[in-house]
C-alpha cells in the first residue's frame, strides 16, 4: 500500500486545506489538479472548466457558375480535316498549321515531319481525338 503519510510531502504543510486523491486515496493540497503522491491528474484544468463551447459557423454556399459553352479552353479543330492534312501533307506540317501551332509547322518543314517519326505520332493522336477537338 503506498504512504499517505504527508509528513514526507514536500509540496504539503498542514495548515493548507486538503482532499483525498480518488486514484491512491492520499491527502493532497485542495487546489491540486495532480496528485504529488502518485502523479494522476485529480481535476480537469481551470482552462478546461472555464472553457465555454464556441459556435462552429460554416458556410458552404457556391455561387460560381460555369461559363464554358464550347467544353474546351481553345478554338474547336475539325478531326477530319487536321486527319487529311496530316496523311497527305504532315511531313510539311499541314496539320500543325492548321492547329495553329506555327512554331512546330516550322520545325515539321525543315526535319519534315521530325524525321517521319512526329508525323506517325500526330498520325495515330489525331484518329483517337474527338470530334471536334479544341487547341
Amino acid at each position: 500500500m503506498e504512504n499517505t503519510n504527508t509528513s514526507n510531502n514536500p509540496v504539503f504543510n498542514e495548515s493548507t486545506p486538503t482532499k483525498f486523491c480518488k486514484f491512491c486515496g492520499g491527502r493532497i493540497p485542495q487546489d491540486a489538479v495532480i496528485c504529488t503522491l502518485c502523479g494522476r491528474q485529480v481535476e480537469a484544468t481551470q482552462s478546461a472548466q472555464q472553457a465555454q463551447p464556441t459556435q462552429v459557423v460554416v458556410n458552404n454556399s457556391n455561387v460560381n457558375t460555369n461559363t464554358n459553352i464550347n467544353g474546351g479552353a481553345g478554338k474547336p479543330r475539325d478531326k477530319w480535316v487536321a486527319f487529311l492534312l496530316c496523311f497527305f501533307l504532315g511531313g510539311f506540317g499541314a496539320h500543325k498549321f492548321y492547329e495553329g501551332k506555327t512554331g512546330m509547322g516550322i520545325l515539321y518543314i525543315f526535319t519534315f515531319g521530325l524525321f517521319g517519326i512526329g508525323w506517325l505520332i500526330d498520325f495515330i493522336r489525331i484518329l483517337l481525338k474527338p470530334n471536334p477537338y479544341y487547341v
